[in-house]
C-alpha cells in the first residue's frame, strides 16, 4: 500500500492517526528504524530457527507442549518486514538455507538484501492452500524436512505462518471476506476500525487454536532434525489491549509500535544429539521469477493490507 493510500485510509478512519502518534512515539520521531532491544537472532547460537509468524510468548507459554527451555526474548521488529529488515539487511548468510512460508523477503527483496546459500518459498505453487488462503504447517514441515537432507551441512531457518491469521479451519465466517473478495479489509482492520464487532475472547480463542494446529507438525520437525534448535517467532499480536502511549485498542502487528505484546516473543531452546558441522558455500541457486500480482494475492489472502 503506497502513502496515498494509506493517507485517504486514515482521513476514512481517524484511529489510524492515532495509531501513528503511537508509531512516533515508539520510533523515537524517526530516530530508530526497528526496535533496538531486540535479540540478534542470527548472531545467536543455533543448528535451526523455527520462526512462528506473529506468536506472542503468553500464547505460546500457554498453549506449547514443545520439549525444551522457554525463555522469552524481544523482537526487532513488530512487523514482518520490520523484523526481516533488521536482521538481515546486509547479512552474508551463506551457511544458512530459508525456508518460508511468507512472501514478505521475496516481497522486499530489492530493499532486504541478504545472501543465503538457498531461499526455497514454499508459499510458491503447490506450497499454498487456495481454501484457505495460507500455507499449511505440514506442509512447510514437509519442505523444510527435505531441505534438511538436501543440505545437512547448514543451518535452517524455517518461517511458518502460523499463528498469523487467516484461522485455518476456524469454521467461521466474519474472518473469510478478504478471500472471497466482499471484504478488502483484514480481520485486523476491521476491528480496528469498528467495521466489525466480535468480542476479543472468540479472536484469542481462534488465535490460540490456529496456534494449537501448528504446534504438532514443529515439533515433528524439531525431534527429527537434531542439533540445537530454537523455536520463536518474529514478532507478536496485539487483540484488543490497550496501546501506549495513546491508549487505543490496537489489533494485529502494526510496524514500529513496540509494546510487550508486539515484541515479547517466545524463545524455546531443544538440544537433541550431536550438534550438525556448519559449511559456508556459494549460493545454490537463483530465485525463481514469481508474478508481481501472484505475490500480491498471497499477502492479501494473508491479511496484509497496512
Amino acid at each position: 500500500m503506497n502513502a496515498r493510500s494509506r493517507l485517504l485510509r486514515a482521513i476514512d478512519n481517524p484511529v489510524l492517526f492515532l495509531r501513528q502518534a503511537n508509531r512516533l512515539y515508539h520510533r523515537r520521531l524517526g530516530r530508530r528504524e526497528h526496535n533496538t532491544d531486540g535479540v540478534d537472532v542470527f548472531g545467536e547460537d543455533w543448528d535451526n530457527l523455527l520462526i512462528l509468524d506473529a506468536c506472542r510468548y503468553d500464547m505460546f507459554a500457554r498453549c506449547s507442549e514443545l520439549p525444551g527451555r522457554l525463555e522469552r526474548r524481544q523482537s526487532k521488529g513488530s512487523a514482518t518486514t520490520e523484523f526481516l529488515t533488521a536482521n538481515l539487511d546486509g547479512r552474508d548468510l551463506r551457511d544458512t538455507v530459508y525456508v518460508t512460508a511468507n512472501p514478505q523477503l521475496y516481497r522486499n527483496r530489492e530493499s532486504i538484501r541478504a545472501t543465503f546459500h538457498d531461499v526455497i518459498q514454499v508459499w510458491q505453487e503447490d506450497g499454498w492452500n487456495e481454501e484457505y488462503g495460507t500455507v499449511l504447517p505440514e506442509t512447510v514441515t514437509e519442505y523444510a524436512t527435505r531441505a534438511a537432507e538436501e543440505y545437512p551441512e547448514k543451518r535452517l531457518v524455517v518461517h511458518y505462518m502460523q499463528p498469523h491469521y487467516p484461522f485455518v479451519g476456524s469454521g467461521t465466517d466474519f474472518d473469510k471476506g478478504h478471500l472471497t473478495g466482499t471484504q478488502p479489509e483484514s480481520l485486523w482492520s476491521q476491528l480496528l476500525s469498528g467495521m466489525l464487532d466480535v468480542d476479543r475472547g472468540t479472536i484469542w480463542r481462534l488465535y490460540e487454536a490456529n496456534l494449537k494446529r501448528a504446534l504438532p507438525h514443529v515439533e515433528e520437525l524439531m525431534r527429527d532434525l537434531g542439533g540445537k534448535t530454537v523455536v520463536t517467532a518474529d514478532h507478536g499480536n496485539m487483540v484488543g489491549e490497550r496501546a501506549f502511549p495513546l491508549p487505543i485498542q490496537e489489533w494485529g502487528h502494526p510496524r514500529g509500535i513496540y509494546t510487550e505484546e508486539l515484541v515479547t516473543v517466545p524463545w524455546l531452546v531443544f538440544e537433541d544429539g550431536p550438534r550438525r558441522k556448519i559449511r559456508e558455500e556459494e549460493p545454490a541457486s537463483q530465485p525463481n521469477k514469481v508474478d508481481d500480482n501472484v505475490v500480491a494475492d498471497r499477502l492479501r489472502d494473508l491479511g496484509y493490507t497496512e
